[in-house]
């Protein structure tokens, strides 16, 4: 990876936008707390999901107002000069892509919420996004058009253009009436003038022109999943993509929906002997053929999908061989790896676990590059972070087009942003808020559990440990301020995240 010397140094972040910020004290409703969310390639739009199963879909609109075409050259000038900061955003549309379901035959609820969106190449000027909840994926068609507000025209062939102004002026008018010394029948024009419309009703006239986006189900994914869906991941092929749940990775073509090809199976055939779960999959973003995925002991495996139909024995693996130590109780569950992402030249993964954020090398499987502290100040509290379950929190990460900057999210609802070069390893903390500020990292908060295997752990571990309680409340107030969400523009220094039901943007 080529650094410039502007690169290594930290970017000076400001707030940009927020969008359902709630006030001090307001509650926040369940099903609006934000799950995922993702930018496409081009950086122009955003999607957005929530636990209520919703799809929320802002656009960029600096530069993008179609208004514009009636201004002068000029005036265009003067825009396109201001369009040079930092990318601005605004609701397009919202559609609901799922609903809750019952699974009769195995007895269990199926959430609505949404674990994760993706968008697909573009095509014909209409986007697609992929959207799952922990079964069932769905492929979205956003198709925006034009709405234009015509009035109709009237068809009477006793008024012309011509004469249609003094038609509404004399004829129309209770005053002035034309008297038959003026050359006017006063009965006919009368009869003329009951039978007319004003001036503007005659002539057809553009009352406003609206952009909106309308949203259709193109394909249905289901059936397919045994497990808890965790991650989708679209192929730079354009065609085809994969979705993980706990054990399997499952490899489908984007216009077949019943036919999919199970290319990892991680599940034993006695489910005691079960040591690890998937935890995240990401295609790589330049070659159509490979793909990584984490476990939750902490590997991150490489997958050549041309070496074998089934690929869980031929991964080449990453793991941090220099984290030996003193292994607690805690130590494989904080080793597990909630998020992955490869950088955009495909020669880097970023991960995150919970204490830690690295930076792989690809060509250096021994050890990561680069170990980002993001929760070193928790390690006393691990205790009461298992007891109220928000050792098992998941935090996703993400990383700059240039692949030299890092963020990811931590508790008290605070942004943490790293870069690779001198002083970048310390980081800057920003808290999700209107009026952002640099400070020293608080104490955590904890909270919520997710139905899945890579919990199974939680089940053992806490025999005989329910009544037992923490000895201190410090996190009690904590408990929903945490930023777990969050995704880097693909163009410019932009980050999206979320704090429960608020999304904030910032900028550098």
């Amino acid at each position: 990876m080529t650094l410039s010397t502007d690169s290594r140094t930290p970017l000076e972040w400001k707030f940009s936008q927020v969008f359902g910020e709630r006030a001090p004290g307001e509650d926040v409703q369940d099903v609006d707390i934000i799950t995922t969310m993702g930018f496409d390639k081009s950086g122009d739009y955003l999607g957005v999901g929530d636990r209520g199963g919703r799809i929320v879909i802002f656009e960029r609109k600096d530069g993008k107002d179609t208004s514009n075409q009636h201004l002068s050259r000029n005036e265009l000038e003067q825009l396109d000069f201001s369009f040079t900061g930092h990318p601005q955003f605004q609701y397009k549309a919202e559609f609901q892509s799922h609903e809750p379901e019952f699974d009769y035959l195995k007895s269990l609820e199926i959430e609505e919420k949404i674990s994760k969106v993706r968008w697909c190449a573009t095509q014909n000027g209409s986007q697609f996004i992929l959207s799952t909840n922990d079964k069932t994926i769905k492929l979205w068609k956003v198709k925006e058009r034009r709405v234009k507000k015509v009035k109709e025209i009237d068809h009477n062939p006793l008024v012309c253009s011509e004469n249609s102004l003094l038609a509404e002026r004399s004829f129309m008018s209770g005053q002035d009436k034309p008297s038959v010394d003026n050359g006017y029948h006063l009965e006919l024009t009368e009869k003329m003038a009951a039978n007319m419309l004003p001036f503007q009703e005659v002539h057809p006239k553009i009352a406003d022109i609206e952009d909106t986006a309308r949203t259709k189900c193109r394909k249905v994914y289901a059936h397919a999943h045994d497990f808890n869906i965790n991650s989708i991941s679209n192929n730079s092929d354009g065609e085809t993509f994969i979705s993980a749940d706990d054990l399997r990775i499952n490899w489908w073509n984007l216009e077949i929906s019943d036919q999919c090809f199970n290319i990892i199976d991680m599940k034993p055939s006695n489910m005691e002997d079960l040591t690890e779960v998937i935890t995240s999959a990401e295609f790589h973003p330049i070659h159509c053929n490979l793909l990584a995925y984490s476990s939750s002991r902490g590997f991150i495996r490489l997958v050549d999908m041309r070496r074998s139909a089934l690929c869980d024995h031929s991964a080449r693996i990453l793991q941090d061989g220099g984290s030996h130590g003193f292994k607690s109780f805690f130590t494989e569950i904080i080793a597990s790896i909630s998020d992955i992402k490869f950088s955009s030249d495909g020669r880097h993964i970023l991960s995150r676990d919970y204490m830690n954020l690295k930076l792989w090398d690809m060509h250096m499987d021994s050890s990561p590059v680069t170990t980002f502290k993001v929760h070193d100040h928790l390690n006393p509290r691990l205790c009461e972070l298992y007891n109220n379950d928000s050792i098992f929190d998941k935090f996703d990460c993400c990383l700059s087009g240039d692949g030299t900057h890092f963020a990811t999210g931590s508790y008290s609802n605070l942004l943490r942003i790293f870069s690779d070069g001198a002083g970048g390893a310390e980081g800057i903390t920003i808290e999700a808020s209107k009026s952002p500020s640099r400070r020293p990292l608080r104490d955590a908060a904890p909270r919520t559990r997710r139905s899945s295997l890579s919990n199974l752990t939680r089940g053992l571990y806490r025999l005989g440990h329910e009544n037992s309680s923490s000895g201190t409340n410090e996190f009690s107030c904590n408990l929903n301020s945490k930023l777990l969400h969050l995704a880097w523009h693909p163009t410019t220094n932009l980050i999206a995240c979320a704090a429960g039901n608020s999304l904030f943007m910032y900028y550098a």
